[in-house]
C-alpha cells in the first residue's frame, strides 16, 4: 500500500501544482462543475422538501381512511322547498342514513365519523372571531390525528349530554383568547355559550387539506343540532336563499390498509344507488399518498436531469481546457517520451490533472449544494430535505465525468510521435 501512494504521490503532487500554477483558468473550468454539483444537491433537497411536506400532510389524513365530502352539484337547480318566489332551499350532499348504511353493508369498516360544518362568529369580551364550527363525534380525533396542547378532547359523555362544550384550534385561541387563561373560559358561538376544555394543534399545510382549517372548534354534534339545525339561510338580493346539508363529511376508516381501496368502490357504489346527482366526493389518502410519491419520484428525475446538464457543461469544460494543455506541453510531452517514459505513465499524468479538477470542482460544488438549501430555508421558511444520497450521486457524478472527459486529452497526448512533439514551437 505504501508502495502505491508512493507510485502515485508525485503524479498528485504534479497535478496540483499545475492547477495551482494557472489558479484563474482551473477556477473558472471548475466552475461548470461547482455549479453542476451545487444544483443538483440545492433542487433534489427543495424537491424533497415540498414533497416531505404534501406526504406528511397526507399521511396525517390516515391511510386507513377514505373521506367522503358533500359538495354542491355544478349548476344545481334549489329544490324549493318554500313555494313562495322570495325564498328557497336548496338540498344536497350526505345524510344521516348514508352513514348507516355505509358502516352496515361496506366490507371491512371499522368506523364511520360524521361531521357537519357550519360558520358562526364567535365573541369574547371584546374580540370577535369567524369560526368553522366542526359537529363531530368524539372518534373524530381518533380517527384524524391531531396533538393535543392543552385540556382534553370531546367524549360521548359530551355528546350524550349534549354539553356546551367545544375545542379550539390553536390559531383560534390565540385570536380570542391572548392573554387569558384559556382552558374553562367561556365563548359565545353563534346563540349559544361554549366551554373551552380543550386545544389542539392546526393542520399543517399541504395540498390535501384535512377536515380542519385554520380556526375550528369542534363540538359534539348533538349539542350543534340543538343550536344550529341541519339547514342555513342567508340573504341575496332581498330573497332568501338556503341550503340544508345534514352531513359536510363522513369519514370512512377501514380495518386495514389492504381493503382501503375496494373500501372506497364499494362506498361509492352504496351513495350512487341512493343518490340521483353527484353532490358528493370521495377521497381516498391512500391512493393520494401513492400518487404523491410517484409524482416525488418524477419530480426528483426531472430536477437531477436539469442539473446534470449543468455537470455535462462542466466536463465539456474540463475537456477544452486539458486539450489545450496537451497542446502547451507538447514540447515536454516529447522530452519525457524521448527519456524513456511510458505511454501509461502519460496518460496517469494528465487524467490526475483532471482529477484534480473534477474532484476540487465537486468539493466546492458539495459545500454550495448544502449552503443553499439553508438559506433558501432560513429567508423563506420553505421546508428543504438534504438526502445523503444526493450528495454521493452528484460528487459521483462529478468525479466520473472528470475522468470520462479527462481521458482523451490524456490519450492523445500519450499517442504523440516525440520526434514531431521536439519539433514543436
Amino acid at each position: 500500500m505504501r508502495s502505491d501512494l508512493s507510485f502515485y504521490w508525485p503524479f498528485v503532487k504534479l497535478g496540483v501544482t499545475d492547477v495551482w500554477r494557472h489558479k484563474t483558468r482551473s477556477f473558472l473550468t471548475m466552475l461548470g462543475l461547482v455549479f453542476g454539483v451545487g444544483s443538483v444537491i440545492a433542487m433534489l433537497a427543495v424537491g424533497e422538501g415540498a414533497s416531505q411536506q404534501a406526504l406528511e400532510s397526507i399521511k396525517r389524513l390516515g391511510s386507513q381512511n377514505i373521506l367522503v365530502s358533500s359538495v354542491k352539484p355544478v349548476g344545481d337547480s334549489s329544490n324549493s322547498m318554500l313555494s313562495t318566489k322570495q325564498a328557497s332551499l336548496s338540498v344536497y350532499g350526505l345524510l344521516f342514513d348514508d352513514e348507516l348504511r355505509i358502516r352496515e353493508t361496506v366490507p371491512g369498516v371499522a368506523d364511520t365519523v360524521p361531521a357537519r360544518m357550519v360558520r358562526r362568529d364567535a365573541r369574547f369580551h371584546d374580540r370577535s372571531l369567524e369560526l368553522r364550527v366542526v359537529e363531530t363525534m368524539p372518534t373524530w380525533f381518533e380517527v384524524v390525528k391531531r396533538p393535543l396542547l392543552a385540556g382534553r378532547v370531546l367524549t360521548v359523555q359530551d355528546e350524550l349530554t349534549r354539553a356546551n362544550v367545544c375545542v379550539l384550534t390553536e390559531f383560534g385561541v390565540r385570536k380570542l383568547l391572548s392573554a387569558e387563561r384559556m382552558i374553562g373560559q367561556r365563548i359565545r358561538i353563534g346563540k349559544g355559550v361554549f366551554e373551552v376544555i380543550g386545544i389542539v394543534k392546526n393542520e399543517e399545510g399541504g395540498n390535501t387539506r384535512a377536515p380542519d382549517s385554520d380556526a375550528d372548534a369542534y363540538i359534539p354534534m348533538a349539542t350543534g343540532s340543538r343550536l344550529f339545525g341541519i339547514s342555513s339561510l342567508k340573504y341575496v338580493s332581498g330573497s332568501r336563499q338556503g341550503e340544508k346539508v345534514e352531513l359536510s363529511q363522513i369519514i370512512v376508516r377501514m380495518k386495514s390498509t389492504k381493503v382501503v381501496e375496494a373500501g372506497a368502490k364499494a362506498v361509492e357504489a352504496v351513495l350512487k344507488r341512493f343518490h340521483k346527482k353527484p353532490d358528493y366526493k370521495i377521497d381516498v389518502p391512500l391512493s393520494l399518498l401513492r400518487e404523491a410519491e410517484r409524482t416525488k419520484r418524477t419530480y426528483n428525475v426531472v430536477l437531477g436531469a436539469i442539473a446534470g446538464i449543468s455537470l455535462l457543461v462542466g466536463g465539456i469544460g474540463i475537456m477544452n481546457i486539458m486539450l489545450a494543455s496537451v497542446t502547451e506541453r507538447t514540447k515536454e510531452i516529447g522530452i519525457r517520451r524521448a527519456i524513456g517514459a511510458r505511454k501509461s505513465r502519460i496518460v496517469l499524468q494528465f487524467l490526475i490533472n483532471t482529477c484534480v479538477l473534477s474532484i476540487g470542482g465537486g468539493v466546492v460544488g458539495l459545500l454550495l449544494g448544502v449552503a443553499i438549501p439553508v438559506i433558501i430555508t432560513f429567508f423563506t421558511g420553505m421546508p428543504t430535505v438534504i438526502r445523503a444520497y444526493s450528495m454521493v450521486l452528484a460528487f459521483g457524478i462529478s468525479a466520473g465525468i472528470g475522468i470520462v472527459f479527462g481521458l482523451y486529452p490524456a490519450l492523445r497526448a500519450a499517442s504523440l510521435d516525440p520526434i514531431e512533439a521536439l519539433r514543436h514551437e
